[in-house]
């Protein structure tokens, strides 16, 4: 940990992230049942609301708050104190306003009235968010990553406890289970994660300040000149000026982003009507899509993101030191590593999508997507490798413009496509804004270093394993058809089979580059 704490910071927060996943999947599967897929349709437009106030008051702030702390440790309570300030105060302005006009954003919005009571109980959740969210930006800064992986942890537990008392209390008392259970135990989930998270903070505080009784009250005289903690001063102004200077330019381009995938979110159901289904129809489509089947194609992602966590440092420390030897090599090992996983899930999701919509949520529509979405796979997961190694070369503005420019081609799809051809039309924009975000990304970096594109090795090679071991899968078939005979769980079967695919597919990947090495 000592030794290398960013690898091993990435390590504990890809196996918090698992952790948090493989439990809202189980909380997902609850929830489609205890509401159905058209509240879990009203319980997803909620989010864009939530996403721009997170990334105007939140998000920014906080990857501004780690690059202070980070830059200078010993600032870094100074830097903690200002983000709170300015978080909270927009936060707690931004929530007044959702709560003053949650009608009109409903209704000529989101386009969806039946979203209005929800909106004040999310707004209640955002101020709670900006002192999670700030707090982990200090930890981050600090590469002490064991307080936002367990907070992360602790409000996914919170919300899903929360959620299956209430459900339970409902049910108990013969009184209907509305989707607004989801968004109190959204609201309780990110108190509690805040009040963690502040009482860690505060602890690990108190323990640090257990020095020498000379640097104790020296430091206590430096904390009585510092106590107008949460009143503006010169001190304030000298940490918020650079604090904002950072947030302020992230911030436009979260807004920006963010606003775009909230035109996607509020016009698919919009449009779905349009294209003639009723308006419950089109709520429960968009609820089997982004409830229950675009969860299961984001679910190996928590892989390519930490990847990216480690990608971002190293080619910034290869750029400083001119090694571009180095940039190429982390550049194939992603890009190949990107496309090993993305067609081992695109060969998962293909050949058991329709089973894991049956068995996880008894919807054959769910499974339909997940097959159809597959497909994805491959290139979103080359965008987050590629678009983090552009980020560490400071190619942030041509991140930004590609992210835009695909949103934008999907966002087309979705106004002028699904009118005529319905999800079909927004299957093809996903595939093709991902596509293009992918190849964008590959030659704005073609353009800085040269990028190693060996199809042989990145997609022949892992597409013939990938038919060897689903071949070994059909060869166990007595085995398989023994499972089913014994009746033995749907989904443990599943698991199985995938874990041979997953075996016989990284078994294969090991002797053919253990061959190539001897032969080198």
């Amino acid at each position: 940990m000592k030794k290398n704490p960013l690898i091993a910071g990435t390590l504990l927060l890809t196996a918090a992230g698992f952790l948090s996943r493989i439990l809202g999947f189980f909380y997902r599967i609850f929830l489609s049942r205890a509401v159905g897929a058209e509240g879990l349709g009203i319980y997803q437009m909620v989010f864009p609301v939530h996403s721009v106030a997170f990334a105007l008051c939140c998000g920014a702030i906080q990857t501004s708050i780690s690059r202070l702390v980070a830059r200078d440790a010993g600032s870094g309570k100074a830097s903690l104190r200002t983000g709170l300030i300015i978080s909270l105060s927009l936060s707690g302005l931004l929530a007044g306003l959702i709560w003053q006009f949650a009608p009109f954003i409903a209704r000529f919005v989101l386009l969806e009235p039946a979203c209005e009571p929800l909106l004040p109980v999310m707004a209640l959740s955002i101020p709670f968010s900006s002192i999670h969210a700030c707090i982990c930006g200090y930890y981050y800064g600090m590469k002490r990553t064991a307080v936002p992986a367990l907070s992360q942890m602790f409000e996914q537990v919170i919300r899903m406890s929360a959620v299956f008392l209430m459900v339970q209390v409902l049910t108990a008392n013969g009184e209907p289970v509305t989707v607004s259970v989801a968004v109190w135990g959204m609201f309780i989930g990110e108190a509690g994660s805040a009040v963690y998270s502040y009482l860690v903070y505060a602890v690990k505080d108190r323990n640090n300040g257990r020095r020498p009784q000379a640097q104790k009250h020296a430091k206590r005289r430096r904390h009585k000149s510092e106590s107008s903690s949460f009143v503006p001063s010169a001190g304030f102004l000298a940490t918020a000026v650079p604090l904002m200077a950072m947030a302020v330019p992230l911030m436009g381009n979260r807004l920006i982003l963010n606003c775009l995938q909230s035109l996607e979110a509020i016009f698919v159901p919009n449009r779905l009507i349009e294209f003639g289904l009723n308006h419950s129809d089109a709520l429960s489509m968009y609820g089997v899509l982004t409830g229950m089947a675009l969860p299961f194609i984001y679910f190996p992602s928590a892989i390519t993101n930490s990847l990216s966590v480690v990608l971002l440092p190293t080619v910034a420390e290869a750029q400083a030191q001119e090694n571009t030897a180095r940039i190429e090599k982390t550049i194939y090992m992603a890009l190949r590593y990107s496309l090993y996983m993305g067609i081992l899930c695109v060969g998962l999701f293909v050949l058991f999508g329709p089973e894991l919509g049956m068995t996880v949520f008894q919807n054959t529509a769910a499974g339909d997507y997940i097959r159809i979405l597959a497909w994805l796979c491959p290139f979103m997961y080359i965008s987050t490798t590629m678009g983090s190694i552009l980020n560490g070369l400071g190619k942030t503005s041509s991140v930004f413009v590609h992210n835009a420019v695909s949103m934008l081609l999907n966002l087309s799809f979705v106004v002028f496509g699904i009118p005529h051809m319905g999800m079909r039309a927004y299957f093809y924009g996903l595939l093709l804004s991902e596509l293009l975000l992918a190849l964008l990304h590959i030659v704005c970096l073609n353009g800085e270093v040269r990028v190693p594109m060996r199809a042989g090795e990145m997609i022949v090679k892992p597409c013939l394993c990938l038919a060897v071991a689903v071949g070994i899968l059909y060869a166990l078939e007595p085995v398989t058809a023994w499972m089913k005979a014994s009746e033995m769980n749907g989904f443990v079967q599943l698991a199985a089979k995938g874990g041979v695919i997953c075996a016989a597919y990284g078994g294969m990947l090991w002797v053919v580059h253990e061959g190539k090495r001897e032969k080198g």
